[in-house]
């Protein structure tokens, strides 16, 4: 039976009522679109977004060790091996914690050896420089020149490819001064001054001959200087927000003259320009088992763990060559390498802590002339690897 309805403002009430669903059904509908594509658009940027900024699991690289690839001479030892870098002609140096001298605290420690490319030993360089004290990193520019950090005396020594030294960078504290003394880190830091370092940790070079060097443990900054030493500028200051350091330990550049910068205290890589405006940051977040995980040495770190002993802060850095780079880094627990675009996603991971062959106990310097093959410097080993990678095994 039909049934007329009372009207409403001139509207009956059946109109009034289909009106109103009519707009609840619209307003649904336009909720729901928008939700939906919130949710595609969330779903865009999780697959979008590089390891940097969400956990992600990547592949294992198949990898192999050469056994014993450097060959010592008799009654010549590594120490804590540093650096290790090559030029190219493929001779591999290294920059060791050896040859010590003096008291047992403060002693110097620092020797630089050239090997040839099957690592047969060829010679030292620098015996008894003056500012050898405590070995951090060595590289080679692009001349075959050699450089040189030394945490110790605060300095960067450039030698030609001969071994004469050619330039000099910094001042170590005069031996016969009456304050002369290790550095305190206060903080904040004392103001760092130009032409001078605190605790100078690694060098790098852009395509038209300028220096970067990390001015390290204590200034933290990056300092430039052009092919004929003069000193340009520096950037980055003590902190942990963009632009800023946390003991810079490592740094490379790219073929397009971008900056990567090893902020081992922070946990991330940071890119710059060449003048050192921030680009971007990148962190590394690969899962692993931390159960089975154990530190190469001292108390395994904290699975929330931050700074310098947390997964993923980068302690060493470097860059194949063109025409397509990938970086690699290495952390000190779970002691792994890491492959990564430039982008800062991790293609592959390989390694762990520990004392046998393929695997790690402090990786503080690498050096990766082709995209897979690393050599690697060990501190508490007292060795360089020479590492194969096997990407399509």
């Amino acid at each position: 039976m039909l049934v007329t309805l009372p009207e409403r403002d001139g509207i009956s009430v059946a109109q009034h009522l289909f009106a109103q669903a009519v707009i609840v059904i619209l307003y649904a509908q336009r909720h729901l679109r928008d939700a939906m594509k919130l949710l595609a658009l969330a779903f865009v940027v999780l697959v979008g977004m590089p390891c940097a900024a969400v956990a992600q699991a990547v592949p294992e690289i198949p990898f192999e060790s050469v056994p014993h690839f450097l060959k010592m001479p008799p009654n010549l030892y590594l120490g804590e091996a540093a650096g290790v870098a090559l030029n190219s002609k493929g001779h591999v140096f290294v920059f060791s914690r050896g040859n010590t001298t003096g008291p047992a605290y403060g002693a110097g420690a620092a020797q630089l050896l050239e090997f040839g490319p099957d690592g047969t030993y060829l010679r030292e360089i620098g015996h008894n420089l003056y500012a050898w004290s405590f070995a951090h990193a060595v590289r080679i520019d692009k001349d075959d020149n050699i450089w040189a950090a030394d945490k110790g005396s605060d300095m960067v020594i450039k030698f030609d490819p001969q071994g004469r030294v050619t330039m000099v960078f910094g001042r170590k504290q005069e031996a016969s001064d009456e304050g002369t003394e290790p550095l305190k880190h206060p903080k904040p830091p004392l103001p760092p001054i130009d032409g001078q370092f605190r605790q100078v940790t690694d060098m790098a070079w852009d395509e038209a001959g300028n220096t970067y060097i990390s001015d390290g443990y204590i200034n933290s900054r990056v300092a430039k200087v052009d092919k004929n030493g003069k000193w340009l500028k520096s950037f980055g200051e003590p902190g942990s927000g963009p632009g800023q350091l946390n003991t810079p330990h490592s740094i490379a550049v790219d073929a397009k003259g971008n900056v990567y910068v090893a902020d081992r205290g922070n946990r991330r890589i940071q890119v710059f320009d060449g003048e050192g405006t921030f680009l971007r940051q990148m962190t590394i977040d690969v899962p692993f088992d931390y159960a089975k995980a154990a530190p190469a040495i001292g108390k395994k770190p904290g699975i929330d763990a931050t700074g310098t002993m947390s997964p993923g802060a980068p302690w060493a850095i470097c860059i194949t060559p063109g025409p397509h780079q990938v970086l690699y880094a290495s952390d000190a627990f779970p002691g792994r390498i890491y492959k990564m675009s430039l982008d800062g996603t991790v293609l592959g991971v390989l390694g762990r802590a520990g004392k046998q062959p393929k695997e790690f106990g402090w990786i503080h310097e690498m050096a990766c002339p082709t995209e897979n093959t690393l050599f690697v410097a060990e501190l508490l080993n007292w060795r360089v690897q020479k590492l194969i990678l096997h990407p399509d095994k």
